[in-house]
Parts: structure tokens; C-alpha cells; sequence
């Protein structure tokens, strides 16, 4: 229920509880368009919060945010009439913490009325505890999932039902903390697509769409020539920045990816991380399932189509280009033409590509990793599978 004008909050102005300021973060994600991640961290950094209390305000939002669906099917059943948004947003909020959050119903009900103004307080408490008493029935995998109908859909029509549903589950729990050996967070699927690109120690390697470096950052561990592009300024400054922290002095340029300001034949290898759907790391952006559309995958689809054309003219003879991105469909990967000049290489690799570890499934033409698939060699139950963000991957050298 977008709204173009700031809320004023129906709450107490005193008292900046945990509760108090997830529920003012959520309020401006749901109603003034900020995203989750960027509003989250100021939001934070304004507060005295405890380390704990953070960790609270964090799990409120983005589990409150990707389950907006679920809770608003639970809240439905109880109102009659719409209520003003931001005490839609506080129900939501309490429905969370009761259906997903784990948090004592006494607690969660009585914290959460204490936000709503006296006025509404009677109401809001009446909501969340039949909430709190009623056991819920869900009308659709969907909603049950807290997805959009055409997410679920897709998700079932690229894999088989087992695999849709479980990758949808596990993106609604929070992304797993993995770091690097250099101290680098990152996911570990980005780890493996620059595992993937093999650069060599001498060589002069193209990130094209590098923002904000962590793959640059860690081929340069390589100790290959990285040479970092975005379009986006800020994106480039943040590469710069984070190979700073690393010692690292990677030359970094702004630059339209779809006409790339480079001799053609440049580069010994080019990683083409492109802009893609991100659906295969929703569990890690806990607002991108109520922004994205269908209409915007067609548009990726395009541009991605016009990157991958551009980086194969600056590939050297022999050279390597890899392709990613962080989702699973086929149409923004496997079903892109192989640029002109360019052959697919396959999981053994060859002289230059080292070959792909089990983890890389087949998906046609390319590889893909679904984000429930990763079991750390030290687990054994599936059920203790922590995922990784969903990745596709296709490999190619330019012919001699």
C-alpha cells in the first residue's frame, strides 16, 4: 500500500525501544519506497541500542518484510475495514513476532500495543490476540510462503517441485555470515564463481559490472591485473574503497558496461557479473520479492544480452570469459545466444579453467547452485542445510 507522503507514526514519542524503531524502519519501507538494507543501517546507527537489541531490530525487520504477505493473510481475518497504513504496518509487526519470530505471545502482544496511540491500542490488541489464539490456515503455497503468485510460479516452472519449494524456504530465513580468508564477507556462491573464473597470477583480468568489489577484490588475491568497471559512480567508489582496505590498488572506471571504453582483444580473462532478478538471493534482500516485477526481468534480459555482446569483443584469443548471475532462471542465462567468436566450456575445464567442484549442477548449457543446496562437509542432515544465494554460471573462450 505505497503512500507518496511521509507518515506521521500513530506511536508514543517517547522511548526509542527496539520494537519502537523497527516499526518506524518498516514504515518507511512499506510506505515511503526506502530499501530495507539502506534505511535498516541508518536507522541503527541513530540509536543506543545494545549489540542484542540490534539483532532484535534486525531480525523484526527483514523477517517482518519478506513475511509481509503471511502476516497480512493472518491480520485479514480479524479487521473489516482497512486500517491506516502504519497501523497496518504495527499488526504486521506483532503478527511476525507471533506466527514466525519465535517471541513469547504475551510479550509480543502487549510490546507491540504499547507502540499504537491510546486511541488504538484496544483495537491492535484485539487483532493480535486472536492472532496469538487462532491457528492459521493457509489458502495458497504462496501466501503460506509469503511470495508473490508469479515468484512461486516461476521458481516452479525452472526446477522441479521439491527444489521450488524447498529454495523459497530457505530464502525466508536470514542469509548465513560467511567470510573470507582475507576478512572479506561474502556469500559463498560469490566465492565460487571467482574460484570459477580461474585468473592467474600475470594476467590482466576485467571485472565489468564490479560494484561494490567483492569479486574484484578477491580475484586480485589471484595476484592477476584487475581492473575494475561500473557504470553506476558510487558502486565504483565503493570497489575502490573496499580494495583499499586490502592494500589492494585496483585501477577503477566508470563506465557504460554496454560500451565499454577498451581496446578490443584487452583482456586475458573478463567477468561479466551482470544485473540480473536477484532470485536466487532473496533471502539476502528482504524487500526485493514486493519490488520486483515480471516486467522487469524482459528489461534485464535486454540489458544483459548487450553486456555479454560487449565483454566478448574484449577477450584476447584464448582468453576467458565468465558469465554470472544471482538467480535461476534460463532466460536470463542458458537461453542468451553464445556471442559470436566464443565456445562454451564444460565442467572439466581445459589448460586455462580449472574444473568445476560438485556443488556447480549441469543446468543446460551453464551451471547453477539453488540456494538450498549447500551442505557444509561438516554437516550430515539435510536439515541442517544453511544454503548459499542461488547462482548460474557459463564459461566461454574466445577462439584462436
Amino acid at each position: 500500500m505505497p503512500n507518496a507522503q511521509p507518515m506521521r507514526p500513530s506511536v508514543q514519542s517517547s522511548g526509542q525501544t527496539a520494537r519502537h524503531i523497527a516499526w518506524r524502519t518498516l514504515v518507511r519501507i512499506e510506505h515511503e519506497g526506502a530499501f530495507a538494507n539502506l534505511v535498516l543501517s541508518s536507522m541503527l546507527n541513530d540509536s543506543n541500542l545494545s549489540k542484542e537489541d540490534r539483532g532484535f531490530v534486525t531480525d523484526l525487520v527483514y523477517g517482518t518484510t519478506r513475511q509481509r504477505r503471511a502476516c497480512d493473510a493472518a491480520i485479514d481475518r480479524f479487521i473489516t475495514s482497512e486500517p491506516d497504513p502504519e497501523i497496518r504496518t504495527l499488526l504486521r509487526l506483532g503478527a511476525y513476532q507471533l506466527l514466525f519470530g519465535g517471541t513469547a505471545p504475551h510479550a509480543a502482544v502487549s510490546e507491540t500495543v504499547e507502540l499504537a496511540s491510546r486511541r488504538l491500542r484496544g483495537f491492535v490488541n484485539a487483532v493480535l490476540r486472536r492472532i496469538s489464539s487462532t491457528p492459521m490456515i493457509w489458502s495458497s503455497e504462496a501466501e503460506a510462503l509469503s511470495y508473490p503468485d508469479w515468484i512461486v510460479d516461476r521458481f516452479r516452472s525452472e526446477m522441479n517441485e521439491s527444489d521450488a519449494l524447498a529454495a523459497l524456504n530457505i530464502m525466508n530465513s536470514p542469509a548465513p555470515v560467511t567470510r573470507r580468508a582475507d576478512g572479506y564477507f561474502q556469500d559463498l556462491s560469490s566465492q565460487w564463481v571467482v574460484d570459477a573464473l580461474g585468473a592467474r597470477s600475470g594476467e590482466v583480468v576485467l571485472d565489468m559490472c564490479a560494484g561494490p568489489g567483492g569479486k574484484a577484490t578477491g580475484v586480485a588475491h589471484s595476484g592477476a591485473t584487475v581492473i575494475a568497471a561500473d557504470s553506476q559512480e558510487h558502486r565504483a567508489k565503493l570497489v575502490a574503497q573496499n580494495a583499499a582496505v586490502f592494500g589492494q590498488t585496483l585501477p577503477v572506471v566508470v563506465a557504460d558496461g554496454t560500451r565499454p571504453p577498451f581496446r578490443p582483444g584487452s583482456f586475458d580473462r573478463v567477468l561479466l557479473d551482470a544485473p540480473c532478478s536477484g532470485l536466487g538471493a532473496l533471502r539476502r534482500r528482504a524487500d526485493a520479492r514486493w519490488r520486483l516485477q515480471p516486467a522487469d526481468i524482459a528489461d534485464l534480459e535486454l540489458l544483459q544480452r548487450r553486456l555479454l555482446a560487449a565483454a566478448a569483443t574484449l577477450v584476447r584469443p584464448g582468453g576467458v570469459l565468465l558469465y554470472s548471475v544471482c538467480t535461476i532462471t534460463r532466460s536470463e542465462s542458458v537461453e542468451h545466444e553464445v556471442p559470436e567468436g566464443l565456445e562454451l566450456i564444460g565442467r572439466e575445464g581445459d589448460q586455462q579453467l580449472p574444473p568445476l567442484p560438485d556443488i556447480w549442477k549441469q543446468f543446460e548449457t551453464g551451471f547453477r547452485i539453488l540456494p538450498h543446496e549447500y551442505l557444509p562437509p561438516t554437516e550430515r542432515s539435510v536439515d541442517e542445510r544453511v544454503g548459499s544465494d542461488g547462482m548460474i554460471i557459463l564459461r566461454y573462450r574466445r577462439q584462436v
